[in-house]
């Protein structure tokens, strides 16, 4: 790092001081004000937080690593971000008119109070125990590798990195709440998407253009039936991605994530209307077609450069002890090695943008779903403002248990964004069918449900836990508990939990009381009033389908592509 790149990251740091400066003397008055930013974002700040909130480590890291390691396989989740467009065009309606803050609270609304306490376990503990603590392990060592520094002040340089990320972005979160999410955001993103390009170019030019990725990764199996590291659609022999698997685990995970869940649809809900909301996710989608380019693809490129310095007896990307490539090291070894002064300190300001916007939007949609869906329902009486200190309160407590963390996520070396995927694999299923069924069948019932997330929840803790006990047993006998829950494909066993989930759905809400009209008037098809479906359709125009149309097209092309 020379002199040129530490002035770019100075004037990026008073940029977002700045930001957050004018947020500060914003009124923060209520919890509105505080957890959804005055419900009054554009389509702009939605789409950009959408995208900035998703993009962090396990993209910078772990898609990136899975570029260099597996090639394509791992870009079925990120094309799968065209499910946006559901979360637009099917979902927002019913959380506009809901007026909640949480997708909890969505929930109770549509099934039971029991129903919201589950759903906000599991996100709590999933955001603490993955996100939050993966962001933070891999930002320490994103910046351990990007500055070359191993130890400051007789301190690892890891630790240092880690917990000062996590510092800064919880005292702009702490103080700006959703406003500050936002807004810094669309500073953020910009910056990060120029600093991926430049990486993406460069790294091009010294591997000699595209057609010469495609050949040595065209040219490296990646299984014995033939597939390559450039084949997204892979034989359904492959013991991690066979085609069918793939396309329908990535789709479920991709619906919980992009239409259910707290850490993206907070963004949606902080939308001054349908029209903004709605234009946000279409934003948003488009940017989310980016990340393959961006992430995947030098990493696939890292691994190409590798391949030419290991012809001539060098190594570009580092080699862990054992002999083996590290491949989550792929793209900080890009900027480290590859960019120029000034470059450098862009690219490093992007990467420092992607995580703190990820950071920042866990920490935020955290306190919310303590504040909301636990503290307030036992002390509904508690003032306005009360209530935004103690969601700044639960974001200090959620710091520090996301620190304490760390120490597991560095055991895991290698393998962050599978391990993500993995865990999130078993989470989904549950989840996804209880809000797919809940909006659109009227019949689903409060028991239904929940016992179908509450299944879900006791099938993946189960995976977990057999997945756990057999990778430490140097020998386990054969079992149908064994070939069910550890020796079937993670893909195959996401896809038929959430045909279970839904199963006992089903099953339960026939045989237990109906939900009344009343209780779902407006929650699912078929229920909204004449003024809701009039206000629903003068929320969006030709413009909003035709956009919509593309990004499904480019998807459709994506896949024939790399098919």
């Amino acid at each position: 790092m020379e002199l040129l790149d530490w002035i770019v990251i100075a004037a990026f740091a008073m940029a977002l001081v700045g930001i957050i400066v004018w947020v500060m003397r914003q009124k923060q008055e209520s919890s509105a004000d505080y957890f959804l930013g005055g419900r009054d974002a554009t389509w702009i700040a939605i789409g950009a937080s959408i995208f900035a909130s998703n993009i962090g480590s396990e993209h910078l890291i772990g898609l990136a690593g899975a570029g260099a390691s597996s090639g394509m396989a791992m870009a079925h989740w990120e094309i799968q971000g065209w499910m946006i467009l559901i979360l637009g065009w099917v979902f927002v309606p019913f959380y506009s008119r809901s007026m909640v803050y949480t997708m909890p609270e969505f929930l109770e609304r549509r099934y039971n109070s029991q129903s919201r306490t589950i759903l906000s376990l599991i996100s709590l503990i999933s955001y603490v125990l993955t996100k939050v603590a993966v962001t933070v392990y891999a930002g320490g060592l994103v910046f351990q590798q990007v500055f070359g520094i191993q130890e400051l002040w007789g301190i690892d340089f890891f630790w240092i990195a880690a917990v000062g990320l996590v510092l800064i972005t919880a005292v702009y979160t702490i103080v700006g709440g959703m406003r500050s999410v936002l807004y810094t955001s669309v500073l953020q993103t910009p910056i990060l998407l120029l600093g991926s390009l430049i990486i993406l170019v460069l790294g091009l030019k010294e591997l000699g253009g595209w057609d010469e990725m495609i050949r040595i990764a065209g040219a490296t199996p990646v299984n014995e039936y033939g597939d390559k590291m450039t084949s997204l659609m892979r034989n359904m022999g492959d013991p991690e991605f066979p085609w069918l698997g793939a396309l329908i685990g990535s789709a479920i995970i991709g619906f919980w994530y992009w239409c259910t869940d707290q850490y993206i649809v907070q963004r949606v809900l902080s939308g001054k209307n349908e029209k903004e909301s709605r234009r946000g996710t279409i934003f948003g989608a488009y940017l989310k077609l980016l990340p393959v380019f961006l992430f995947l693809i030098p990493g696939m490129i890292a691994y190409g450069i590798h391949q030419k310095y290991a012809l001539a007896g060098g190594a570009f990307l580092p080699i862990l002890e054992n002999g083996v490539v590290n491949a989550d090291a792929a793209f900080p070894t890009l900027v480290a090695k590859l960019l120029p002064a000034g470059v450098k300190g862009l690219v490093v300001s992007g990467i420092l943008a992607a995580l703190m916007s990820s950071l920042a939007s866990l920490f935020n949609s955290s306190a919310s779903l303590f504040t909301i869906d636990f503290y307030k329902r036992y002390k509904p009486e508690t003032p306005e403002k009360k209530l935004v200190v103690i969601g700044q309160l639960a974001t200090v407590v959620i710091v520090i248990l996301g620190i304490l963390w760390i120490p597991i996520m560095r055991s895991i070396g290698n393998v962050l964004y599978e391990y993500l995927q993995d865990v999130q694999s078993v989470l989904a299923p549950g989840i996804a069918a209880a809000f797919l069924l809940g909006i659109t069948w009227k019949r689903t019932s409060a028991k239904g449900g929940m016992w179908g997330m509450l299944s879900g929840l006791i099938i993946g803790l189960t995976r977990l836990s057999a997945g756990v006990y057999y990778s430490n047993v140097a020998t386990a006998s054969d079992s149908i508990f064994k070939t069910v829950f550890y020796d079937t494909n993670w893909l195959f066993f996401c896809g038929w939990m959430f045909l279970f989930c839904l199963a006992v759905i089903v099953v339960v809400s026939l045989f237990t009381e109906a939900p009344s009209p009343q209780k779902i008037q407006g929650l699912v098809f078929g229920t909204e009033t004449a003024e809701q479906r009039a206000a629903s359709r003068a929320s969006w125009n030709h413009w909003d389908v035709i956009h919509s149309v593309i990004i499904l097209g480019i998807t459709a092309a994506f896949y024939i592509y790399f098919w």
